[in-house]
């Protein structure tokens, strides 16, 4: 009878338990998470090199990396932390400053706003949603592309040329599919190097006068994009068209002395692009090219004029992995004719430039750049006439995730 007894008694604990635990399970699962359970801090480092095999000194790219040329050392191109979260069901913030700002090249490591935004989905899956703060602009499939993803160490010039910094102050709209922003997101997440999810279409209003500067007239810039992304048997391609138009307004404090110019300082500045991507799985395409038109030196008149302008970039490249290990092996042409309008006197180029590289990554924590440059620039301003350099220089980049 004992042992009876003692049988049942355990058989009626480990019900009472197993109900316990289920009642536990049952309310954590029901409980309502607070928006700072889904809080995220990460980021990245980026550590440079430029000057190994150099053969011109005075080879320089102020829009890309201020360490290229002479004077040039070991430099801290960025580093950044992220801090976002999903504090409503359909409201996202993020917001990343970078402590590693170069405003010139003999003022390093200031701390700048990059982005400060948050996303108000309006349905339920947040397929439609609109983005309100300073965000980067939807133009140019590189351009959106993360520099912590981003296969070369810089963005190729004629599509960067048009949004300093990528970024913007305004108000944009994008839509998605659910199963399209998914597949947008595993392409970051996957390592084949996407943009992001900045939607299936796009539209926004933004200042024009780029992040973290005052808006200096009373138009602003309006901008619209379309991509596609796509899987077909074992590839995923993306397409992508966008355009943008607006009036740019150069700041009296980008100007040289004797410079002719308007007198409002408004400038027409107008572009269209077209984008062609084939993920690396384990060959990868990638090409963009734009044309418009907008502000550039004319060393002819010594004025400040709107001139036409073109260009692009082409790179093919390969994803290989051996254990651990990935090897991404890649070449890169670009070639631009226009204006810059965010630098002095909106000074005028014509670039040729060939990159030669391969990133390894050991970890998903750390990445290593090799990249050898063969560069053929003439930029010119008021004050730099008749200037075309030609060199060659071998890169090198350490990166740190966490």
């Amino acid at each position: 009878m004992k042992k009876i007894i003692m049988i049942l008694l355990s058989v009626s604990f480990n019900f009472v338990f197993c109900q316990e635990e289920l009642v536990k399970d049952n309310n954590l699962k029901n409980k309502t998470k607070n928006w700072f359970e889904s809080f995220s801090i990460r980021g990245y480092t980026q550590i440079r090199y430029n000057r190994l095999l150099e053969t011109n000194e005075n080879l320089k790219c102020e829009q890309c990396d201020r360490s290229i040329g002479k004077d040039g050392g070991f430099f801290i191109r960025r580093s950044r932390i992220i801090f976002s979260g999903q504090i409503n069901e359909q409201v996202f913030f993020y917001i990343q400053p970078d402590f590693a700002s170069s405003p010139s090249a003999d003022r390093l490591h200031f701390v700048q706003l990059r982005d400060a935004y948050f996303d108000v989905g309006v349905d339920p899956n947040n397929e439609f949603r609109f983005r309100i703060g300073q965000s980067k602009v939807p133009y140019g499939f590189e351009n959106m592309q993360s520099s912590q993803n981003r296969l070369t160490l810089d963005r190729n010039d004629a599509l960067n040329s048009a949004v300093s910094n990528e970024r913007d102050l305004g108000v944009f709209f994008y839509w998605a599919p659910k199963a399209k922003r998914k597949l947008l997101s595993q392409l970051v997440a996957s390592g084949l190097k996407g943009s992001g999810d900045y939607g299936i279409l796009g539209f926004g209003i933004y200042n024009g006068q780029t992040a973290n500067n005052v808006e200096l007239n009373d138009n602003p810039h309006i901008v619209a994009r379309a991509t596609y992304p796509f899987e077909y048997k074992n590839q995923i391609f993306e397409f992508g068209v966008q355009a943008y138009t607006g009036d740019f307004v150069i700041s009296k404090t980008s100007l040289t002395n004797g410079v002719k110019y308007k007198s409002d300082l408004n400038y027409t500045d107008q572009r269209a692009a077209a984008t062609i991507v084939m993920y690396p799985k384990p060959f990868g395409f990638q090409a963009e090219y734009n044309i418009g038109k907008g502000p550039e030196y004319n060393k002819t008149t010594d004025s400040i004029e709107v001139q036409n302008l073109y260009g692009g970039y082409a790179m093919v490249n390969y994803m290989a992995k051996y254990k651990n290990h990935t090897f991404i092996p890649f070449v890169k042409y670009q070639h631009y004719n226009g204006g810059k309008k965010h630098e002095r006197d909106a000074r005028s180029y014509d670039i040729n430039e060939l990159e030669i590289g391969v990133e390894w990554q050991p970890a998903k924590q750390f990445e290593l750049v090799a990249c050898y440059t063969i560069s053929d620039r003439r930029y010119e301003d008021f004050g730099l006439r008749n200037n075309r350099q030609q060199g060659n220089f071998l890169r090198l980049q350490a990166q740190v995730n966490f």
